[in-house]
């Protein structure tokens, strides 16, 4: 099976996905980070963050797919140009289960991405997907304006208790994406988020999902 994460910057995956990515990967099934945005390829920061990002996937077992377009600069892109880069990518990589980020985040980044994703998405162009999930993205998901639209209210859970330090640890990878606490972006705050939602569930720690499309799929 192919898992696809789809991460609008480079660091979303490991905030929302890290350990349940651990976890399909140690389990035997292939991995692939989706990144979309960059910035200047000829700036060393960005550069730098591409590395980053490698490292961490491959740390937790990933492999990692750049779609490159520009950061913060979506809306910028023709809707048309936008959905189409997103159908080549999801051509390309044919996922059995995808990630992607809450549609109430507060980046417009992470809309435009779940909006242009789902697009791509459709039954009519991935009849054989089992199963669409929005993560939640520290910093981003908790900080919008709180309304009913933009309520990330999980029903999936992932025990990633055997995994917490690799999720940890690849988080370090992003050590230029890292901050202190009492920063949400900080090891602390994820480790506390994946113990709020283990509680949830009874389990030391967890990743928490919104099922947005599942297929039942009889073996």
């Amino acid at each position: 099976m192919r898992v696809v994460v789809i991460a609008p910057h480079n660091d979303d995956e490991i905030l929302g996905v890290g350990g349940t990515m651990a976890r399909y990967a140690r389990e035997g099934h292939e991995v692939v980070v989706c990144e979309v945005t960059a910035g200047d390829l000829h700036d060393e920061m960005v550069r730098q963050q591409k590395k980053e990002a490698i490292a961490s996937h491959e740390l937790i077992g990933a492999k990692t797919y750049f779609m490159d377009l520009p950061v913060v600069g979506l809306r910028e892109m023709r809707t048309a140009e936008l959905n189409a880069a997103f159908l080549k990518a999801m051509n390309e990589l044919e996922p059995d289960v995808v990630f992607l980020p809450h549609k109430g985040d507060m980046h417009i980044d992470h809309r435009m991405v779940a909006d242009s994703a789902m697009v791509a998405l459709r039954p009519v162009s991935m009849p054989e997907l089992c199963a669409i999930y929005a993560y939640e993205t520290l910093s981003e998901t908790e900080w919008n304006i709180p309304s009913v639209d933009h309520a990330f209210v999980p029903n999936v859970y992932c025990d990633i208790t055997d995994v917490i330090q690799l999720k940890l640890k690849a988080m370090e990878c992003h050590f230029s994406q890292l901050c202190k606490y009492p920063h949400p972006r900080s090891l602390e705050a994820i480790e506390a988020l994946a113990k709020y939602r283990g509680s949830t569930i009874c389990k030391k720690y967890a990743e928490a999902f919104m099922v947005i499309r599942e297929q039942i799929v009889k073996e």
